[in-house]
């Protein structure tokens, strides 16, 4: 490349005797390796570069070869064009950001689209450094060319560009802008409709509100209408910006229709986006038209024929009955909402169960105890009872909503049933879900019930055949200690843990140091001294390599808990019998703590 003629090599810097730079010029020089490894660290140090060449060397060397140069593997042109967005300085400042625009115009074109994606997001940042008139004779030109380019891949790119120069140009100019934004929402390709109806949105926050009603509403109901779903689908989303921006009167005539024909689309990809954005939507047209417009079309989404709107239409069961106008929020609740919820309590599909799980617990909040004992209580009651431990799991870990309004008593006979299962569930990650609320049940439902009902599952678990379950059953201990208290520790659990440690299995054993050393804090000195520590000396003459240098190190973390006098009478002759054992790992562990914080170094 001519341009790059200028840029000296590393051979030319050595005959020069500026050494300093020859590492510049092995960067350079990478830029042009046949190894894209090479090529790609080049790039991720292009700062590097530009620094050393100073500003005027980067705008008239450095820029154009990267240009000329825009041919390469994706990740390279990824990273490029990352970089390009941090330029600004670089490049002499916002004087000089212009200069940056080519190679970013050449990577806004590219054939990737994450090269594509990036470049724009590096052009929509530089643009704020551009002023006004850097911005028309520079910037919106670039814009223009993308949005008339051959190739759908500059007219996408050209989408997300008009919001961010159109509020600082001329009025002349706007109105070219609003023209070629028209222009690309009836694109021949579908490609280009989909970015234009992604920008329709944030194209309409930045227009007058005039211009929002007289070409943004015939470019929305356009797009909606679009023969791709794909379209049809992203002009739901603009739906909810466009929304915020009118006037309430506004809304019936000019939204509304088309809000109403993408709810009964003959694609469940639209009816889906609708169903997933229903609470943004509901929020921007008020509760006026939620209560004569919105209320229906939520339940045809509740009772919808694909599972995925359903399964998106009851996770926002809650949230949209939380926004409905208070005057006559439980009256709309109970007649036209919860029969729906009813049916989907024994729906066919797992996921639309689990979805509805995840948030019925919520109306309990919002229907008071009266009604959530009549109505609600029973499909809690019912969703316990599934066969899908997702859906059980979810009802569990929403509980703390319900124990507000009637109290947890009222479930716990079939709470129990339930949490048993779950424990017990083939999958380990189910039991390691329920493992992680058990603390929050255990606050709920009082020391008593868990005592008696749950005590003895969650000891189980320390004997789990997989080691994550031992492990996070052990967590469990300590949360539940800090819980209930040390005392409640020392009666309950602290005998059954240090039982363990005669267990034939030596992986139990284990288990008993790894309970000792998360207790220790929690359950305090004398407990740790008088019933924790004698074991853990004993099990120092166990027969399995990996018991004794789980002793050192259990014997490191407890140490900070011991007083200075049981550390040099009791554990430091453990530590050093432990340092001559036959195995390197016994003796390796055990050095450590005796070098460590627990042992103060006149003892070591």
């Amino acid at each position: 490349s001519p341009s790059w003629s200028g840029l000296n090599t590393n051979r030319k810097m050595r005959a020069d005797g500026d050494d300093s730079l020859y590492p510049i010029a092995v960067l350079i020089d990478e830029l042009r390796n046949e190894d894209v490894q090479l090529r790609l660290n080049s790039i991720k140090k292009l700062s590097t570069i530009a620094l050393a060449l100073g500003v005027e060397r980067t705008r008239t060397e450095l820029l154009p070869f990267l240009t000329d140069t825009i041919y390469d593997e994706d990740e390279v042109l990824l990273a490029l064009a990352e970089q390009l967005g941090n330029f600004t300085m670089l490049v002499g400042g916002p004087e000089y950001v212009h200069c940056l625009l080519p190679p970013l115009e050449s990577l806004a074109t590219v054939e990737e689209t994450v090269v594509r994606d990036k470049a724009v997001e590096s052009l929509r940042k530089i643009s704020q450094e551009h002023s006004p008139v850097d911005l028309e004779v520079h910037f919106e030109p670039l814009v223009k060319r993308l949005a008339s380019g051959d190739w759908f891949t500059s007219r996408t790119s050209a989408c997300g560009l008009f919001s961010v120069c159109y509020p600082r140009v001329s009025s002349t100019v706007k109105a070219e802008i609003r023209q070629h934004f028209r222009t690309l929402c009836s694109d021949d390709t579908p490609m280009v409709r989909r970015a234009a109806a992604s920008k329709l949105g944030e194209f309409a926050k930045v227009l007058e509100l005039d211009y929002v009603k007289s070409d943004i509403i015939s470019l929305f109901t356009a797009l909606a209408s679009d023969e791709q779903d794909s379209v049809r689908l992203l002009a739901v989303e603009a739906c909810v910006s466009i929304a915020t921006l009118l006037p309430q009167e506004d809304l019936e005539t000019l939204v509304m229709p088309t809000l109403r024909q993408a709810a009964e689309d003959k694609s469940w990809r639209v009816r889906y986006m609708v169903a997933d954005k229903f609470s943004e939507l509901q929020k921007a047209v008020g509760p006026e038209i939620t209560k004569n417009d919105l209320v229906p079309a939520f339940q045809n989404l509740l009772k919808d024929c694909e599972a995925e709107v359903r399964a998106a239409a009851a996770n926002k069961v809650k949230e949209f009955c939380e926004n409905l106008p208070e005057d006559n929020r439980e009256q709309i609740i109970m007649t036209h909402i919860l029969p729906c919820v009813k049916e989907l309590v024994s729906d066919t599909n797992q996921h639309v169960k689990s979805a509805l799980a995840s948030v019925i617990m919520g109306l309990s909040t919002i229907l008071g105890k009266d009604n959530t004992i009549e109505h609600l209580l029973p499909l809690f009651l019912a969703q316990l009872k599934d066969e899908c431990p997702e859906v059980r799991l979810n009802i569990i870990s929403n509980l703390d909503c319900v124990n507000e309004v009637i109290g947890i008593r009222q479930l716990s006979q079939s709470l129990l049933p339930a949490i048993v299962e779950l424990a017990e569930d083939a999958k380990w990650r189910v039991r390691l879900a329920i493992i992680e609320y058990m603390p929050l049940l255990a606050g709920q439902l009082g020391v008593e019930f868990f005592d008696e009902k749950l005590n003895t599952l969650c000891m189980a678990w320390l004997i789990d055949h997989v080691y994550a379950i031992r492990e996070a059953a052990t967590c469990n201990l300590m949360k539940l200690v800090e819980k209930f208290g040390a005392d409640w520790a020392q009666n309950t659990i602290v005998p059954k843990v240090l039982g363990m440690a005669n267990d034939p299995n030596y992986l139990h054993r284990m288990t008993t140091l790894f309970c000792i050393n998360a207790l220790s804090d929690v359950c305090g000195r004398d407990i740790t001294t008088k019933q924790m520590l004698p074991v853990v000396l004993k099990m120092s003459e166990d027969q399995v390599a990996n018991v004794r240098f789980n002793v050192a190190k259990s014997l490191q973390k407890i140490g900070p808990v011991l007083e200075k006098i049981t550390l040099q009478n009791q554990v430091k002759p453990v530590l050093d019998k432990l340092a001559t054992d036959k195995d390197m790992d016994v003796k390796y562990f055990a050095h450590e703590a005796l070098s460590g914080e627990c042992l103060p170094y006149e003892y070591s």
